[in-house]
């Protein structure tokens, strides 16, 4: 940061209005202000800092020229949305980003009026730009509406279909293509190749050409030379893809050149009078070295020393679930040649690139793409292959029709690989994976695991590489495993079939994946207080274990199950079969815990599950409630002297 901060021309800059009362080369300043403070911000909060960096200049152009909050700016993703908080009122809580009780590292509608429209997924900024567009030609107090998409975000068939849409509408907004040739993993597909060529073409490095839309506006001299230049770029004799859509289409564009960003902005702003597209092209991590040079790791940080760029991060005792997966498939790969990943676009966040590395030929990465990748592996197992599609539970949920219709009903094995499951931290509720659970174990022909631990993980690889009989799915959490010791390779669990890590007497909990060690420590203090815990690791929550909890309800009176889902998942399974088989034991106890039925907000893992009411004092209470309320106990159990003591 400058030593004269005093000084600094972005103290003036309270809101977007204070921008449009600079000229051209005080909002050049600005920028470069801006990216010092993004730096900063993040290398103390962690967050999302390449993205952020690569449109510094293009988010002060936009909001400069443009009159928001009356025009509606809206973020594709949302994860490049730095700049834009800091120059939207929200820069003195930037030091709260991503944390508990703090601004969210997404655009949030509750957050600001300069958030139009939240997103935290991608592809959805075209599609939600044509609702205001349509609903101010409706009459509605609206503006103009811009929507920024990057090139990775727009692979995804979300943003043709909204291409085609607004196309056929033929009404004035705007699309703003950031093409910075850098999504979190290199774009994949034909319409990166042809972005690509677009933005690296010689004609464009050396004119720099806005489009035909402005050639006019360039001196006579230049003219004839930019006419030609744009023919290279477009084709002699068509129109470019997105005039076939029925776009006006300016660019490409130097999305670092303020003088470039607002020059074609204000022509298109003053000029247009249907649905044009800005193709601006930037460089992720623009103006700071370290993620210039990094492929993807500058994507999402941890705190970072700014000088060196080197990320701070608490040593792990144990390696990744993210890592054991990758590294689990990679050894089923190399004893079966039929085994083959799938990952869209995201290939280091899912552990696929571990098998990439060794075995590229037998690695698909299908770009943002989820409903594709999921309908591309139901192709690969009918064609006789194996395949792992590895998604983030959250992002999985975009292709539910494709799991349904056709994986599960056409009973094809595809083998589902669910990371992320579970409350995520930082990300918040946008990229929680709480859904899953539900929304699986009610398909027909779905196997549904969950591991406990990081063994456990490496089993249900196994398993689901050995299973032919139909999909199957296994969650994991984000984060480290337990610290235990792992096997070479897993073993073939028997489908349908749980196991009890302890017996008790008391009290059963029924555990449903990782939340295992909690329920571990729960019954540590509850053993202190007298009462005797039997565990249970349910591993499926289907086929369900009815052997298991036929068992288990003969020989407790109080029953409680766990699990990182929401309602209507393991816990509501499980009272279905006990509701239908009261007769075992009518007097028997029952209740579950799952997250809270609302959006819980960013905070630290831990936090985020007591605020979701899965604490380890959420387990004891419900416990002690649980016996408190059985006939069948016979003993007396005094548990207002011990459980301070028990829980400390």
């Amino acid at each position: 940061m400058s030593k004269n901060l005093e000084n600094l021309l972005l103290n003036k800059v309270k809101t977007p209005n204070d921008l449009r009362l600079l000229n051209d080369e005080q909002l050049d300043q600005v920028s470069k202000e801006l990216r010092n403070e993004v730096i900063e911000v993040v290398s103390q909060t962690g967050g999302h800092l390449g993205s952020s960096l690569g449109v510094v200049e293009l988010t002060v152009a936009l909001h400069a020229v443009f009159n928001t909050p009356f025009d509606k700016l809206i973020w594709d993703v949302g994860h490049q949305c730095y700049p834009h908080k800091i120059i939207t009122e929200r820069r003195n809580d930037m030091r709260s980003l991503r944390q508990k009780g703090g601004i969210s590292g997404f655009t949030k509608r509750s957050e600001s009026e300069y958030d139009p429209f939240g997103a935290a997924h991608s592809s959805t900024s075209i599609s939600a730009a044509l609702g205001f567009t349509m609903a101010r030609e409706l009459g509605q107090a609206i503006g103009d509406t811009i929507a920024v998409i990057g090139d990775g975000s727009i692979t995804a068939g979300m943003a043709y279909e909204a291409l085609n849409n607004v196309g056929s509408e033929n009404k004035r907004m705007f699309v703003i293509l950031n093409d910075n040739e850098m999504s979190i993993a290199p774009p994949v597909g034909a319409m990166s190749s042809y972005l690509s060529t677009i933005n690296s073409h010689q004609a464009f490095e050396k004119l720099k050409l806005f489009g035909e839309e402005i050639e006019s506006h360039l001196p006579s001299t230049l003219r004839e030379g930019a006419r030609r230049a744009r023919q290279l770029v477009t084709g002699r004799s068509q129109s470019t893809f997105f005039e076939d859509l029925g776009f006006n289409y300016l660019g490409p564009i130097d999305g670092h050149d303020m003088r470039q960003l607002l020059y074609v902005l204000r022509a298109a702003k003053f000029r247009s009078t249907g649905p044009t597209l800005i193709h601006v092209c930037t460089k992720k991590g623009h103006g700071y070295a370290p993620a210039e040079n990094s492929a993807d790791k500058y994507h999402g940080v941890s705190k970072f020393n700014v000088q060196t760029g080197q990320q701070s991060k608490a040593p792990a005792n144990a390696p990744s679930y993210t890592s054991i997966f990758g590294k689990s498939l990679l050894e089923e790969a190399k004893l079966d040649t039929r085994v083959v990943g799938i990952t869209a676009a995201m290939p280091s966040g899912t552990g696929i690139n571990i098998l990439a590395k060794e075995l590229p030929e037998r690695v698909f990465d299908v770009g943002i793409a989820e409903q594709h990748a999921v309908t591309f592996a139901a192709g690969l197992a009918a064609g006789g292959m194996k395949p792992f599609c590895a998604i983030y539970s959250t992002f999985l949920q975009r292709a539910y029709d494709q799991i349904v219709h056709d994986v599960a009903l056409q009973n094809l094995p595809v083998r589902f690989a669910i990371d992320r499951a579970g409350l995520v931290g930082a990300d918040g509720a946008t990229h929680a994976g709480v859904f899953d659970i539900s929304y699986m174990s009610n398909i027909p022909n779905m196997t549904v695991m969950a591991a406990s631990d990081e063994a456990e993980l490496v089993h249900m690889v196994r398993t689901a590489a050995e299973f032919d009989e139909g999909p199957v799915a296994f969650r994991y959490p984000r984060g480290n495993g337990t610290g235990i010791q792992l096997p070479q390779r897993g073993e073939i669990l028997k489908i349908g079939k749980g196991r009890i890590i302890q017996e008790g007497t008391d009290l059963v909990i029924l555990s449903f994946g990782a939340h295992m060690n909690l329920v571990k420590d729960a019954e540590v203090a509850l053993a202190k207080m007298g009462v005797s815990v039997t565990i249970a690791d349910a591993r499926f929550a289907k086929p369900l274990d009815v052997e298991l909890v036929d068992q288990l309800m003969e020989n407790h009176s109080c029953m409680l199950t766990v699990e990182q889902g929401s309602m209507g998942g393991f816990g509501s399974i499980v009272l279905q079969h006990v509701n239908r088989n009261r007769k075992r034991n009518e007097n028997l106890v029952f209740d579950s815990i799952f997250v809270a039925d609302r959006f819980i907000d960013q905070a630290d893992v831990n936090s985020m599950y007591e605020d979701a009411g899965m604490g380890i004092n959420d387990i004891i209470d419900r416990s002690i409630k649980l016996l408190e309320q059985s006939s069948q106990n016979c003993r007396k159990f005094d548990f207002g002297n011990f459980k301070e003591n028990a829980v400390s």
